[in-house]
């Protein structure tokens, strides 16, 4: 029964994880630095910005805003830190604690670039092109954290190439589509309690094992957008982006530098396998309003809702089982994110940028909060700037702050339910994240 759960286990943490890699600049799993000038307002242009080609990633029908033929890189820098405080686990039955003395702090770095090109066909089309990394942050926890059951590494590496057509219907309204194809590649690893499987009690946490599971697959999706020009200073857009199937193989490794835990993992029928798991990325949807107030000052807002309730649960398929397969329920919630910006035209070379938001987490309770996935509602506040030396050349600079609330995670254990391997972990997380953003488009 023993070896069950943890190959269950396992092969459920490799699709949870990919699913909801704990990302504190974005509620759940999204990544939303994919423009530092979007990044300069608190993405409040995402909608109907069109500022440049870069916010075809938001809406796709922003490229037919952008005059001729234009290219835009970019690079987000995200340092995302999050704290377990007031924690204490411990194995389902035995009555001692699991805490060994490890560092309970789990963020990490992660860099994320961009990229985008659009050309102008003729009077009525345009094609572009956007490469980002809408998903996925590196997390890591010390080895002998007091969670090291639950998690110690994961990592969420997502490329999304768009393809994007965009029809000029009249002079105020465009409309675009565009292809998603996705490529997802995880690797995530965490402890084995190799000493309580000894028969020895006193070696219950204090001789662990390690499992490393990694995963990869493509999947294909849409986005649709429109861009209406409501008057001479007011600018409306819409978009939505359809959900991603993904089918994620994985292969699991196990070991141990513990003598103990090597001779358990020998004798535990622990093998080097392989599972399969079906995870759907979710839909959104973009709302925006751009506002020329004066010749200096323009005022914008957008609304973003996410599809999160599309991850209710997670079915996993085992390559060397048995169980052939396991469920495990999530009920994420649907979620939405609100914001407001503002620019200031300092002078003909310098737009200062500003911006709020509000982030809704998708977790819905503390039994559903994990440490792959620390999350909690949050607010952002971002300042930015874009130097135009020339007319055709524009470099623009951000910063955003992410205040997260405090969050309670209450696993628990039993010898039979999804934790029984992992034991139970409660406390409370502490999170926040700063993000810095450069890019730079060029017009030709």
């Amino acid at each position: 029964m023993h070896n069950k759960i943890n190959k269950l286990t396992l092969a459920v943490t490799l699709a949870s994880a990919v699913m909801a890699t704990g990302q504190a600049a974005a509620s759940g799993f999204q990544v939303r630095e994919q423009s530092a000038k979007a990044l300069g307002n608190a993405m409040a242009g995402a909608a109907a910005g069109a500022e440049d080609v870069s916010y075809m990633t938001f809406n796709p029908a922003a490229i037919g805003n952008v005059e001729g033929t234009q290219v835009s890189g970019g690079i987000s820098y995200i340092d995302a830190g999050f704290e377990l405080t007031d924690a204490s686990a411990s194995p389902a039955v035995t009555p001692v604690s699991y805490d060994r003395g490890g560092s309970r702090e789990g963020g990490e770095e992660a860099w994320v670039p961009s990229f985008a090109f659009k050309t102008r066909l003729n009077e009525r089309f345009d094609l572009g092109l956007a490469i980002s990394a809408p998903y996925g942050l590196s997390t890591k926890y010390d080895k002998e954290w007091i969670g090291r059951y639950h998690a110690v590494e994961t990592e969420l590496e997502t490329i999304d190439i768009q393809p994007t057509l965009n029809y000029r219907a009249t002079d105020r309204l465009n409309l675009a589509v565009g292809l998603r194809a996705q490529y997802a590649d995880a690797t995530l690893s965490n402890a084995i309690d190799l000493g309580g499987r000894s028969g020895n009690p006193a070696l219950t946490g204090n001789a662990d094992g390690m499992a490393e599971v990694t995963g990869d697959d493509w999947g294909y999706g849409y986005t649709l957008g429109a861009l209406f020009q409501a008057t001479e200073r007011t600018r409306l857009g819409i978009s939505y982006r359809s959900e991603v199937e993904l089918t994620l193989d994985g292969d699991v490794d196990y070991s141990s530098d513990n003598p103990v835990g090597q001779q358990v993992l020998a004798v535990s029928g622990l093998q080097d396998g392989g599972g399969k798991a079906d995870i759907t990325t979710p839909a959104n949807l973009n709302l925006g309003i751009y506002h020329q107030l004066t010749d200096r000052l323009a005022l914008m807002a957008n609304a973003e809702w996410t599809e999160w309730s599309s991850f209710k649960e997670l079915t996993v398929e085992f390559e060397n089982g048995p169980p052939d397969t396991s469920t495990t329920t999530e009920n994420w919630d649907d979620t939405w994110a609100f914001s407001v910006g503002a620019n200031y035209q300092l002078n003909r070379q310098w737009l200062l940028r500003a911006g709020l938001g509000v982030d809704e987490s998708p977790v819905p309770d503390s039994e559903h909060r994990t440490p792959r996935v620390p999350d909690a509602d949050r607010r952002w506040a971002t300042l930015g700037a874009t130097w135009m030396p020339t007319s055709s050349l524009g470099v623009t600079a951000g910063y955003m702050h992410v205040f997260g609330d405090d969050g309670d995670i209450e696993q628990n254990a039993t010898p039979t339910n999804e934790n029984a391997s992992r034991g139970n972990l409660s406390g409370t997380y502490e999170v926040e994240a700063d993000v810095f953003a450069l890019s730079m488009d060029y017009r030709f």
